[in-house]
């Protein structure tokens, strides 16, 4: 980016240009703190996930109340994840993450006791899953203000490996303990939540409210402000619809793993590799944007917006599996490579008031994106081969980043939007939020 663009982060456009190191991302002790809540909270949510699955179906036999039970974690960020995220700019960020993680710790504690009836047993499930959408949109903004400029892409690829490594590990460690006893895997779960709430409120200083308390309305009429300013945005839409895109892309040969397995010859094993290579994929992803700097990552965003599905069109030869394997691997590594860039250039457009808001709607698009990916190309899948499925997928993916590619945001258009987030979030008395202007919603600055 160019100097303004670098001085409007608050950075020099040397500082900008440059790649961030680890060492200065962990550097920041409030980070620290938060990063070692987030992994004890994804290690004890892929426990849970294991334990309630394995409880539900040995109590009842059946497949379909298991799958209901392992489902219900994700229900919240479909059926209103930006309406939950929406909390927490109500409320100061670090008030939020604690709460939830209290009532979760006690809700699912409370699901370990012996002889809890399942409609219980799924009831306080549902609950502790209402509070997953709060916690993560104000873990996300909070991140965003802890870490400024390169270290906040560097800090967010690292949270992805960490977040792939601790669903292997979860899910593996889960699976060990609840083959043992699936109600101590919950209250493993519990017990993460509880040292996850002495890191936050040890580790991070207390901060006013994000949103004035004027500013205030109904949750569902900030919702909708934050709908309309994320889509109001002539460059968050964009940014958003190809997130959106290119995952609902990446995902459907994970989702179609065990239909697809059996040509290959195989079954749990072969099922299990293949969605494996998405997580695999995504750490090398992660791996190449750390290595990268700024400017680079940027300039690649176009070429590789192709190269993601462009790399699974050729599974419509039905090639062997280690040749199916490899493409997968290789299509989520570029569609990796690219949505940290994204998430970073996102970021960079948000006034202070919208962070919360903002990140539940990509979080609740990400997780439709995923559902409806999967749910119709399962549907096609039911009668053509999985290999024309995942092909003929991509390469309407192709068709679809082709489009994206050349209505993208010019560079001065971008440094514009940059520009004017950063004069929103140096004012400290927010504005009245809303104007009539030809791109939609926007926040004002006093005197512009």
């Amino acid at each position: 980016m160019s100097e303004k663009v670098g001085e409007a982060g608050g950075e020099s456009a040397t500082e900008f240009d440059r790649a961030a190191t680890f060492r200065e991302v962990f550097g920041v002790a409030e980070y620290r703190a938060l990063f070692g809540a987030a992994v004890l909270s994804w290690v004890g949510d892929y426990f849970a996930k294991v334990a309630v699955t394995f409880l539900v179906f040995r109590d009842t036999g059946s497949v379909l109340l298991s799958a209901i039970g392992f489902a219900i974690s994700y229900l919240p960020w479909v059926a209103g994840g930006p309406v939950l995220a929406a909390l927490a700019e109500r409320y100061p960020y670090r008030r939020v993450m604690i709460i939830c993680d209290v009532a979760r710790m006690v809700m699912v504690a409370t699901m370990a006791l012996p002889g809890m009836p399942l409609p219980v047993l799924l009831l306080l499930l549902l609950g502790a899953s209402l509070l997953t959408p709060p916690f993560q949109a104000a873990r996300s903004a909070m991140v965003a203000q802890l870490l400024a400029g390169d270290r906040y892409v560097v800090g967010l690829s690292f949270q992805n490996m960490a977040g792939q490594a601790a669903q292997v590990a979860g899910y593996a460690l889960g699976g060990v303990v609840t083959a043992v006893d699936g109600r101590t895997a919950l209250l493993i779960n519990a017990a993460t939540f509880g040292v996850s709430t002495l890191l936050l409120w040890r580790g991070l200083r207390p901060r006013p409210l994000p949103m004035a308390e004027v500013h205030r309305g109904s949750l569902l009429r900030e919702t909708g402000d934050g709908l309309r300013f994320v889509f109001g945005h002539p460059v968050m839409r964009p940014t958003a619809l190809v997130v959106f895109s290119v995952v609902a892309i990446v995902i459907v040969p994970e989702g179609l793993a065990a239909a697809w397995a059996p040509d290959f010859g195989g079954g749990s094993q072969i099922t299990g590799l293949l969605m494996a290579a998405l997580p695999i994929g995504a750490v090398i992803g992660a791996c190449v944007t750390r290595v990268t700097g700024p400017e680079r990552r940027l300039k690649l965003l176009k070429p590789v917006l192709l190269v993601g599905p462009l790399l699974l069109v050729p599974v419509l030869a039905a090639p062997p599996f280690a040749v199916v394997f490899l493409l997968v691997v290789m299509a989520a590594c570029a569609v990796n490579t690219v949505l940290v860039p994204l998430n970073g250039l996102f970021v960079q457009m948000l006034p202070n008031a919208f962070r919360a808001r903002a990140f539940g709607i990509m979080q609740g698009g990400i997780q439709l994106a995923h559902a409806v990916a999967v749910l119709a190309a399962g549907a096609f899948a039911e009668r053509f081969p999985v290999p024309v499925v995942v092909g003929a997928w991509s390469l309407c993916g192709l068709v679809l980043m082709g489009v994206a590619v050349t209505r993208w945001p010019g560079r001065d258009v971008i440094k514009e939007e940059i520009t004017h987030a950063a004069e929103l979030n140096r004012v400290t008395v927010p504005a009245d939020p809303w104007i009539s202007s030809t791109s939609g919603p926007r926040q004002t600055v006093p005197g512009r």
